[in-house]
This record gives structure tokens, C-alpha cells and sequence, in this order.
């Protein structure tokens, strides 16, 4: 079985000359860069496994000194690359009631009366709020916030979820 990855941030620039780089992260992930000593940058589709030798926060960005990477130029050839983790690293990061995208896409989309309403097919952020994209049988695409009150149970081991329906989208 292949191992899952995730991106918890990306190299968006250098920072100063002696090789740092400028980390734009997922929210919530302060405490995961905090806690490992190495870390994997992706860049056209090449894993490069880097060793955190220093790591600061200045604003809504980390600031990352990789080991064995001590100028400008060398901090240049990572602008751009994803930092990722393997998925097992970082489950116990995940509060109660928090879940990874991956895990909710596919999962059958069931009301309270235990009518399939089809499956989730996406998960996107609108308006700072979680939305989940539900294909009906029909094809049609139909948006659900994903709160408590319209998504009370969710059942990655049973591959579920069960909704309160908001009358007219679903």
C-alpha cells in the first residue's frame, strides 16, 4: 500500500542571504512545523528530504533554515516547492471532529431517513466556511456547509456521512 503525503505548506521565497526560506503555511500547521526535525519539498513532482536546522515565525510565515542549504542561490532552487508530510505523521495533529479532505472525498452522503443522497466529491473553503460538494445520482452538483447543525455524523469507517438537508439544494 502506498503511502499517503500532504502538503502542509510551500516555499514561497529565500529570506536573507544565509539560505532561509520564506514559508507560506496551512492554518493550524504552526504547531506540526514546530514538532519535526525533518520535512519533505516537493517540486515538480521530485521529493527532496530536508532536515529543519532552524524555524521561526514572523507574522503568518515561517521562516526556515534547512540544513546544508547556506546561500541565496540554493534557497532560490526550492521557491515554489510543496512541504509535505506523510498523512501517518500527522493524524494526531487533527482535533475531534477534524478530518482531511482526502478522507471525506467519496464517502457516501446519506439524510436522516437513510436515503443515499450520492457521494462527496470535493471539499472547498467559501467565504470561511467548509462547503461540501455532493454528486447526486443524477450527476448534479450540490453544495452543503460542513457544520454540525447540516452534518452531524461523520463515519470514515462506515465511508459516510449523514446530513440534514437544507430544503431546495439537496
Amino acid at each position: 500500500m502506498r503511502q499517503e503525503i500532504l502538503s502542509i505548506g510551500k516555499i514561497l521565497n529565500f529570506h536573507g542571504i544565509k539560505g532561509e526560506v520564506k514559508v507560506g503555511f496551512t492554518e493550524g500547521n504552526e504547531k506540526v512545523l514546530s514538532e519535526v526535525n525533518e520535512i519533505y519539498a516537493e517540486k515538480n513532482s521530485k521529493p527532496i528530504r530536508l532536515e529543519i536546522e532552524n524555524l521561526r515565525f514572523h507574522k503568518k510565515f515561517a521562516i526556515i533554515k534547512f540544513k546544508d542549504i547556506n546561500s541565496i542561490d540554493e534557497a532560490v532552487e526550492l521557491k515554489g516547492s510543496f512541504l509535505k508530510l506523510p498523512k501517518e505523521n500527522l493524524i494526531k495533529y487533527l482535533e475531534e471532529d477534524e478530518f482531511y479532505i482526502s478522507d471525506l472525498v467519496g464517502l457516501k452522503v446519506y439524510d436522516m431517513e437513510e436515503e443515499c443522497l450520492g457521494e462527496v466529491s470535493g471539499v472547498m473553503n467559501i467565504k470561511q466556511q467548509d462547503t461540501l460538494f455532493i454528486k447526486t445520482a443524477s450527476g448534479k452538483e450540490r453544495l452543503l456547509p460542513f457544520t454540525k447543525k447540516f452534518v452531524p455524523e461523520v463515519s470514515l469507517k462506515q465511508g459516510r456521512i449523514t446530513v440534514n438537508p437544507i430544503e431546495g439544494l439537496l
